[in-house]
């Protein structure tokens, strides 16, 4: 497969899926770790961990499909 572009797609899906599951994983587990100690948090918190688990997950689940299937095909 000819790369004329000179982009390292499979680098990308994979970056794209650690970063969205490093966000994932720092949201939910903030959260949980965040209420087994402290109980109550504010609401701020409540809404940055919320969003880094949403941005998280479509991150993680979109990027391989983007550059790893759509990409390539688009070249």
């Amino acid at each position: 497969m000819a790369h004329y572009s000179g982009r390292d797609y499979p680098a990308l899906a994979k970056t794209g899926f650690v970063l969205g599951l490093a966000l994932f994983v720092v949201g939910t587990g903030s959260e949980l770790i965040g209420h087994a100690m402290f109980g109550a948090l504010p609401q701020w918190e409540n809404t940055l961990f919320f969003a880094l688990t949403i941005i998280g997950f479509a991150v993680g689940f979109a990027s391989p499909f983007v550059f790893g299937i759509i990409m390539p095909l688009t070249e």
